[in-house]
């Protein structure tokens, strides 16, 4: 069974574009999860230019689901999930100045400093996420440094899968192998959507959860929140 997590980043970016309260996160992060998400996801960045630091504080009694917090792991995102004690989290390599995620971990090249902070996560029972391009050896390295579970960095597969599903989902169906044989859990996310998720599903065994955020809240302008959860469950379901 593969969870469904709503990222709401763009709906607070939405709040913070005309300065006042609407959309509120709160309050749509309550009814995301009435109407079917298993989990909500948020990217707090630096300069808080959607998800703030202080909503992840007021969201933390509202999300009755899994809550996942990603992010870079300077000191002052480290101190607001080890007082918010997600579900989990997901390490990130963003810089502050990165418009989305771009890219996953090299975690050869920061295997030190990523197991120091995995362990320090590990220390507050939060389960840490490792977001990974489909790469066996970024993979293994992963598994390296205590991470319980990799996201699978989608934006590769998004973009290549209406030209060729096939080519699209082949590194990342090896890579979700290879990561089920060293026993680490594999989500995924980027650019998933309506039109690409059901055959990423289809194709990727022991797929465990998918993070969707700006396609879900274009696709809820037309559609609405409740449909619209259900229209991306019924990908995941069927």
């Amino acid at each position: 069974m593969t969870k469904l997590s709503i990222n709401i980043n763009k709906i607070a970016t939405l709040r913070n574009a005309r300065g006042g309260t609407l959309p509120d996160p709160i309050s749509c992060t309550i009814d995301i999860q009435k109407f079917g998400a298993e989990g909500i996801t948020v990217h707090p960045r630096p300069d808080e230019r959607h998800i703030r630091y202080n909503d992840v504080y007021h969201l933390k009694p509202i999300v009755t689901t899994e809550f996942n917090i990603e992010g870079y792991p300077t000191d002052d995102f480290l101190t607001l999930v080890m007082e918010v004690k997600p579900t989990q989290v997901t390490l990130v390599p963003d810089l502050p100045d990165v418009l989305t995620s771009n890219a996953g971990w090299d975690t050869a090249k920061n295997q030190i400093f990523l197991k120091d902070i995995v362990a320090r996560l590990k220390e507050h029972y939060i389960r840490v996420s490792l977001f990974i391009d489909p790469d066996k050896s970024m993979i293994q390295f992963a598994k390296e440094t205590g991470a319980d579970r990799i996201e699978l960095y989608t934006e590769a597969y998004a973009s290549t899968f209406f030209n060729d599903p096939e080519l699209a989902i082949k590194p990342y169906l090896e890579a979700a192998i290879f990561a089920n044989e060293i026993g680490i859990g594999i989500n995924a996310g980027h650019d998933l959507n309506l039109q690409n998720l059901r055959y990423f599903k289809k194709m990727i065994p022991d797929l465990l959860e998918v993070s969707i955020g700006h396609a879900f809240v274009s696709d809820s302008l037309y559609y609405g929140f409740e449909r619209t959860v259900g229209m991306y469950l019924k990908e995941l379901k069927e």
